[in-house]
């Protein structure tokens, strides 16, 4: 081979590596900060990587997607965020208040879409549902609005509960407005309320074995994305303990939960993957408004309900959006 035409190979490889080195440089990376773990996480995982899809993006091919998981580790939330920051991440994604919180901390500039379950401009993170304003936008799951609804749930269910118990993590920045939006409630039904704290398996342990001391009629679990990943062992210790019990969404029930009031989480999952894509697109969080679910579910297992020897009252069942038998 003649050396012009070694040299013209030479450079058309050169070429190709640094058109190959562009590409790649160009595929946007989207950062997703949890505080929950991977594997209860899952399907939540595959509804934003749907709506990822919806709006051309496919991961691992088209977008590249960091996960940090804190696994109920609240504490390593900052640490996390800041790392995010190193990568240069052209997008966050954050599940849940603490994450949110942490990524606010650590950037005013990368574009973040959050699901929260709290209000987001009583909280400081937007200026208004409409029009954000800054780097945040997303989905908010009124999951702390909700919380009087799931206690009139429960009243209705067994009527002649005097107190009930609530179970919160003391490591949710929303704990405290729990606290003080279930007490009132209980208040206005005459009830006592009976506050437990978790914020590892252990504790959850220890919160259930209080129980029986405490005389509760029933228990009310807060939301909280540690709890969501432990919702297997909270049914079970439920049903073991002949505890009647209230969550935020239909995950606790297909897990052997008794009954949960909430959002599709799948859904609202769905559409921050839509928002990421969005952004990536070219659209800027400060003009894409908040979104709240227009469909809450109400979601029974009759079997778990026949285990505890409680009959669900038919104006229950007539509401149901599914019932599990």
């Amino acid at each position: 081979m003649r050396r012009r035409e070694v040299m013209l190979l030479l450079g058309g490889a050169m070429t190709a590596s640094h058109a190959l080195r562009a590409q790649q440089k160009a595929v946007p990376v989207v950062g997703f900060l949890s505080s929950a773990s991977p594997g209860p996480s899952a399907p939540l995982v595959a509804a934003f990587q749907q709506g990822l899809n919806e709006t051309g993006y496919v991961g691992g091919q088209t977008v590249a997607i960091e996960y940090h998981w804190a696994e109920g580790r609240y504490d390593r939330l900052p640490a996390l965020a800041g790392d995010l920051m190193g990568r240069k991440v052209d997008v966050i994604i954050t599940g849940g208040n603490p994450p949110t919180l942490a990524a606010k901390n650590a950037t005013s500039t990368i574009p973040t879409v959050f699901l929260t379950g709290t209000d987001p401009v009583g909280d400081g993170l937007i200026a208004s549902l409409a029009r954000p304003g800054g780097n945040l936008t997303g989905v908010s799951v009124l999951n702390v609005e909700l919380m009087p609804k799931r206690l009139e749930l429960l009243s209705e269910l067994v009527p002649q509960v005097g107190a009930i118990a609530l179970l919160v993590n003391p490591n949710n920045t929303n704990a405290e407005r729990i606290i003080g939006d279930v007490r009132e409630a209980a208040r206005g039904k005459g009830m006592q309320v009976h506050v437990l704290k978790a914020s590892s398996e252990s504790g959850i342990e220890t919160a259930f074995a209080s129980l029986a001391q405490l005389q509760a009629g029933a228990l009310v679990v807060a939301g909280d994305p540690f709890f969501k990943g432990r919702r297997e062992q909270l049914a079970a210790l439920a049903s073991r303990n002949l505890i009647l019990a209230i969550y935020e969404s239909r995950e606790y029930p297909e897990a052997g939960g008794l009954i949960s009031y909430g959002p599709s989480f799948t859904e609202m999952w769905r559409r921050v993957g839509i928002y990421a894509g969005k952004i990536l697109n070219g659209a800027k969080p400060a003009d894409l408004p908040v979104e709240q679910p227009t469909i809450i579910e109400l979601v029974v297992n009759l079997k778990t309900a026949e285990a505890l020897g409680l009959t669900v009252p038919q104006s229950i069942l007539a509401r149901a959006d599914e019932v599990i038998e």
